[in-house]
């Protein structure tokens, strides 16, 4: 199946299983033998080292278990050891191994490699203390219950007693798959992953746990990742350059997209407003607001650029009997926005059931849009427009009936299964943000900050989508680039205010600042 335009060359991010069958795959299509890969694993892992340590004169821990995570900890102690670095080994399973880390093992214990095998936790706090910085080798990716033992407690003294610590492929105790921590698991200062980027590392809790995120090259073939890699991404910036319309000097307005933005009632404003200038700021060419009568002079005095259509009421939210006449001039834009502020009642829910099926373009679903569908979930059986939509935890549940904890707990299934299911394009908000397409293809945005939770935030990356599938860009790349941009804004906003006094205005004002365009000269 061809892969969308923005994940072309993007990373893969892969299950445990899936690595696995990549480096099979390696091993068996190409002739690199799986002592290769450990080597350039460890090499690369050691040149990371280098750029934070002077190596002569630095003292090393390093925590082998007994599995190729074991292994690839005792190829970098060896190339430590060889650089004139202080060396001890500490084993936590044991010493009776196989394969290729077997082979590692003999190899430094001929070295005269100091290793010692750890039978009870007694001297752990001063091994650790002893160590400039500590190398957790223990578990990798193949956990998926508590660690035990010798490794439960390494684990948990690496944690209170290590001044630094170096995590090799993952942090020992995490779920590489699903995120989970069950028991323990090593906070690291650093982890340097292989090959490919693992789902867990972006989810929480285990996301906490990773530190600065380095992905090494260890001679896996791009064609073999590509063939074998599964279709999970990370966003990219390379990514979103390719998918960001460009604009030419002989074009007007009508060039750029026509926007439906429909929302607002009595109190609730300001989301509209929002949704309509983020899409103003990502170039849209003509954005018009549909909006209760009673709320578009205040639409109108916020946003000289925007357009309106007021419209008849219920309670101060749209009424029913406006559906028909709203699809009309709906089906007529290139996008429509459909939620921010909408409110919530019976109503509404009404104007919903309506109103959705009638339309034949590019819909984005988002904040009291969102609600209404989860009270009548068959409505996007219905739907002949493609859908964009964008819950966070808390409206992703009220989808599927369970609780925000429930689907904090299981992001990356729970988005990909709601989107094939329903046919659409699924952008589940959250730190980090996993966009997935009804084909299967997901994305794992890395921008964005703790600043941004606050309110108008979602109602801006919905405008920010709705304004790229305007211009031409296909939902899912739009989907992808405008989350990532949202995220780039914030940071830019956090950077220049800080996350605690940065509010949804700031990330208005950031966009100019961070979409790929060519800069011009300030006059």
């Amino acid at each position: 199946m061809e892969r969308k335009l923005v994940n072309v060359g993007a990373p893969h991010i892969c299950t445990a299983a899936q690595m696995r069958t990549l480096d099979k795959n390696a091993i068996e299509t190409t002739g690199i033998s799986g002592i290769v890969l450990m080597e350039n694993a460890a090499i690369a892992c050691v040149g990371v080292l280098s750029e934070h340590f002077d190596i002569k004169n630095t003292s090393f821990a390093v925590f082998c278990g007994k599995g190729n995570n074991g292994g690839d900890g005792f190829a970098i102690a060896r190339h430590l050891f060889n650089k004139g670095a202080d060396v001890v080994v500490y084993l936590t399973a044991g010493s009776s191994f196989e394969g290729d880390a077997l082979t590692n093992y003999r190899i430094i214990r001929s070295l005269g490699i100091t290793i010692i095998e750890l039978d009870n936790s007694e001297y752990l706090k001063g091994f650790i203390k002893s160590a400039d910085c500590v190398i957790d080798a223990i578990l990798g990716t193949g956990i998926s219950g508590a660690p035990y033992g010798m490794s439960a407690y390494a684990i948990e003294a690496i944690n209170e007693y290590a001044d630094f610590v170096f995590s090799v492929d993952v942090p020992s105790g995490i779920n590489s798959d699903t995120g989970d921590v069950r028991g323990c698991a090593v906070k690291a200062d650093i982890t340097v992953t292989f090959a490919a980027y693992k789902s867990g590392m972006f989810l929480y809790p285990a996301a906490e746990y990773m530190g600065e995120i380095i992905l090494k090259d260890i001679s896996i073939p791009q064609f073999i990742a590509d063939t074998n890699g599964g279709r999970c991404f990370l966003s990219t910036w390379d990514g979103v350059k390719k998918v960001y319309p460009k604009r030419t000097e002989n074009s007007h307005k009508g060039d750029y997209g026509k926007i439906l933005v429909i929302g607002g009632s009595v109190g609730m404003a300001g989301a509209v407003a929002m949704s309509a200038k983020a899409a103003l700021k990502c170039g849209a060419g003509l954005v018009t607001a549909a909006v209760p009568t009673s709320i578009n002079n205040i639409i109108q005095e916020k946003i000289d650029e925007v357009m309106t259509i007021p419209l008849p009421e219920d309670g101060g939210r749209i009424a029913k009997n406006a559906a028909e006449r709203l699809a009309r001039r709906a089906n007529v834009c290139d996008a429509v926005l459909f939620g921010p502020g909408l409110g919530r009642s019976n109503s509404l829910t009404e104007f919903t059931e309506a109103f959705l099926p009638l339309l034949t373009v590019p819909t984005v679903i988002d904040a009291d849009g969102l609600y209404a569908i989860s009270q009548r979930p068959s409505l996007l059986q219905n739907c002949r427009a493609e859908i964009i939509m964008t819950p966070h935890s808390s409206e992703m549940g009220y989808l599927i009936g369970k609780t925000a904890e429930d689907v904090e707990k299981d992001r990356l299934s729970i988005a990909t299964d709601y989107a094939s299911k329903n046919g659409i394009t699924l952008i589940l908000k959250g730190h980090h943000t996993i966009i997935t397409a009804p084909d299967g293809d997901v994305t794992i945005n890395t921008t964005g900050n703790s600043g941004m939770a606050g309110a108008g935030s979602g109602d801006i990356l919905s405008g920010m989508i709705t304004a790229l599938i305007a211009r031409d860009v296909m939902p899912y790349d739009a989907a992808v680039s405008a989350v990532y941009l949202h995220g780039k804004a914030g940071d830019f906003a956090a950077e220049k205010l800080g996350k605690d006094s940065m509010c949804a205005g700031d990330i208005i004002s950031a966009i100019p600042q961070i979409l790929p365009v060519e800069k011009q000269t300030k006059l």
